[in-house]
């Protein structure tokens, strides 16, 4: 149900951010208290097997269900960035973007050695951003319990390349092209 109900809210803008792609803007879903609610409690529902520590979500759109995901299973939150947006110690990652490069960071003592930590964006495409973070984690000693997102291009197979950290990829809706 949460599938339609997702897919019924998601504006697809064709032609952006550039022509051939079908984005699938997620910001109506901030509109709606109900579907906001819903996609939480579908988290919840699929992690309710998993052993969890910590939610990591990624900048930016991650850490808007992200933070509350934490709130609702009461355990930290913990913010994955852009390199150079954190004031602290942090450690990066680099990873191949469609057209180039980037690094994302996390803050050394954001995580505890061991934890189990839930990574958490809101698409899932070619997999690059959340391959990077989980190497983040591991660069911490952390494990990769599980991947939540609300979004899988799945045509993209960006599941993939996260297999190796963990074979628990939560995916709310998905699109097939």
């Amino acid at each position: 149900m949460i599938d339609q109900d997702l897919k019924n809210h998601i504006r697809v803008v064709e032609d952006f951010p550039k022509k051939g792609i079908s984005y699938k803007d997620i910001t109506p879903l901030f509109q709606d208290i109900k579907i906001s609610n819903q996609i939480i409690d579908s988290f919840v529902e699929c992690l309710s097997n998993v052993k969890i520590d910590a939610i990591a979500g990624v900048e930016s759109r991650g850490f808007i269900f992200g933070m509350v995901l934490a709130n609702r299973l009461n355990v930290p939150f913990v913010p994955i960035r852009k390199k150079g947006k954190f004031p602290y110690n942090t450690i990066s990652q680099n990873y191949e973007l469609e057209y180039g490069n980037a690094a994302i960071e996390i803050h050394t003592d954001a995580i505890k050695k061991g934890w189990n930590v839930v990574i958490h964006d809101d698409l899932l495409a070619t997999g690059g951003t959340a391959n990077a973070s989980a190497k983040l984690l591991k660069k911490l000693d952390a494990n990769v319990s599980a991947f939540a997102f609300i979004v899988e291009l799945s045509f993209l197979n960006g599941n993939t390349p996260l297999i190796e950290h963990s074979d628990t990829i939560i995916s709310l809706t998905k699109y097939k092209s």
